[in-house]
């Protein structure tokens, strides 16, 4: 069976239609000097162990110092942190010149100011075309103490959560009563 050829800029169109949140990915490299990319390819995979994934170009500088640590901090963004995400989006040689960061107990470079960081180990990777699909198992957890909302990006361009949506729809009382006491009797 031949690959039926999809044309790029569709494929990218097609897949913009999907909100994701963006993240920051954050290691020291072999001269302790802190480096990191954007990255709107994170996801979790696992509760048991603990597993989450991120999907690096092949040819980028931080995935190698990544790669050769074999730890990394993934760092999600707040809808304030749009100009931190672009600088860390751009081939600027020091990302961190500008940046609010410390060390991390497990010392790992952190964003301040990040919704959430999750410090990994590189648990395992597999190829992903032009990507890699780098499994981390994670070794310590933190979140904000802010009540921050997401940056995200959609359709091409960063977006946000809109203020009044921040709060649960009115429906999820109703249906985590019904989950919660609806039993096979009572529903049939």
């Amino acid at each position: 069976m031949t690959e039926p050829e999809i044309d790029a800029r569709a494929f990218r169109n097609v897949l913009g239609q999907f909100c994701t949140g963006i993240t920051v990915i954050t290691t020291f490299d072999d001269a302790d000097a802190p480096i990191g990319f954007a990255c709107q390819s994170f996801a979790a995979l696992s509760l048991d162990p603990p597993l989450i994934l991120f999907c690096p170009t092949k040819t980028s500088r931080s995935w190698a110092a990544i790669e050769q640590s074999g730890r990394f901090c993934v760092n999600v963004l707040a809808e304030e942190q749009r100009e931190l995400c672009a600088r860390f989006g751009s081939r600027e040689p020091d990302k961190f010149a500008d940046a609010s960061w410390h060390t991390s107990p497990l010392t790992l470079p952190v964003l301040d100011d990040a919704l959430a960081t999750i410090e990994c180990t590189v648990d395992s990777v597999v190829d992903g075309g032009d990507h890699h699909i780098v499994i981390g198992r994670v070794q310590a957890l933190t979140e904000s103490t802010t009540t921050g909302r997401p940056l995200l990006f959609y359709r091409g361009q960063y977006t946000a959560i809109e203020p009044d949506k921040t709060t649960p729809a009115p429906w999820r009382a109703d249906l985590e009563h019904f989950l919660t006491t609806t039993t096979l009797d009572t529903w049939l």
